[in-house]
C-alpha cells in the first residue's frame, strides 16, 4: 500500500470511525433492534443504526474536535470554530440487509473539504462491512483499496473491464411513484447489461464497481450520506463518477450510458 494514504490523517480518521461503527454492527442481535418505521413502511430503523453513529462520532470527535459532522441518525453539529472538514456519516447502509440477516450492510464515512471558492472536495472515505469481513478505503489523489479483514490483504482496486457481459446495480425507493419512475429508466438501460444486481445498499454498491464485481451502478434519489464514502472509492478506482446534481437526482459509478439517466417527466 502506498505510504501516502496509509499516513494521510482524514483517511485514517475515516478508517478508524467506519471500524467503529462496524464494531457495533458485528453485535447484531434480534431481540436488541427496537425497529421502527422512519419515512415508509420498510423504511427501518433500529438502535444499532442509532448506537453505531454515536461510536461514529465519538471517534472522529476524539481526534478532530472541530470537524462538522453529518449524520443519518442525528442532527449536524457544527463547531463554533469549524475547521473546513465536514463528515458525512451512513452508521448502517442497508438497514433492511441487517434486519433481515443479509450480509451487505455496512458503516460509511466520508469527509469533505470546504474549499475557498465556497465548495467541498471529497477527500477521505472509508466503508466496512463487518458481515462481510471486508473493508474500503480511499483518499483523494491516493487511490482506493480493498483490505480483506479475514487475511490481511490489501487490493488497490482499478475498477471495472468493459466486456460484452457487464452488470447493473441499482435501486428502489420506498416510495411507489418513484419505484415506477426508476423502474422505467432501468428498463432503457437493460440492453447495455446482461443483468442486474440489487444489493441493498449503494455504498457497497459503489465499492463493487471500484473493485470490478459489478460493472455500473446507477439508483435516483440517495442521499448523500448514502454515496459520501462510496462515491470518492469509485472514483479513486478510475471509474466514471456522478454525485446527484440535486436532490432527489442520479447517484451513478462505472460504465454507465449517462444519457439514459432521465429525469422525472421526461
Amino acid at each position: 500500500m502506498d505510504k501516502a494514504i496509509s499516513h494521510d490523517p482524514l483517511v485514517l480518521v475515516a478508517r478508524r470511525a467506519a471500524a467503529a461503527g462496524a464494531e457495533v454492527l458485528a453485535r447484531r442481535d434480534e431481540s436488541q433492534f427496537n425497529l421502527s418505521d422512519k419515512s415508509a413502511a420498510g423504511d427501518w430503523v433500529t438502535d444499532f443504526d442509532r448506537a453505531s453513529e454515536e461510536a461514529i462520532r465519538a471517534t472522529i470527535l476524539t481526534s478532530r474536535p472541530s470537524d462538522e459532522l453529518t449524520g443519518e441518525e442525528f442532527p449536524s453539529a457544527k463547531p463554533a470554530n469549524p475547521s473546513g472538514v465536514r463528515w458525512s456519516i451512513d452508521p448502517l447502509d442497508g438497514t433492511t440487509n441487517f434486519v433481515r440477516n443479509i450480509a451487505y450492510y455496512c458503516s460509511s464515512v466520508g469527509a469533505c473539504q470546504l474549499e475557498e471558492d465556497g465548495t467541498e472536495t471529497w477527500v477521505a472515505a472509508a466503508i466496512v462491512a463487518p458481515a462481510l469481513q471486508v473493508e474500503y478505503f480511499a483518499g483523494k489523489s491516493l487511490g482506493a483499496w480493498k483490505h480483506d479483514l479475514r487475511t490481511g490483504k490489501l487490493t488497490q482496486l482499478t475498477g471495472p473491464v468493459d466486456s460484452p457481459a457487464k452488470i447493473l446495480g441499482s435501486g428502489f425507493g420506498y416510495d411507489a411513484e418513484r419505484r415506477q419512475f426508476q423502474a422505467r429508466v432501468l428498463e432503457g438501460m437493460l440492453e447495455d447489461y446482461v443483468n442486474v444486481r440489487r444489493i441493498g445498499s449503494a455504498a457497497l454498491d459503489l465499492c463493487l464497481v471500484a473493485e470490478g464485481a459489478l460493472d455500473a451502478y446507477a439508483e435516483y434519489g440517495t442521499q448523500e450520506y448514502d454515496w459520501a464514502a462510496g462515491a470518492l472509492i469509485a472514483e479513486e478506482a478510475g471509474c466514471q463518477v456522478g454525485r446527484p446534481a440535486s436532490n432527489p437526482g442520479w447517484q451513478y459509478a462505472g460504465l454507465v450510458d449517462t444519457a439514459k439517466l432521465i429525469e422525472p417527466g421526461n
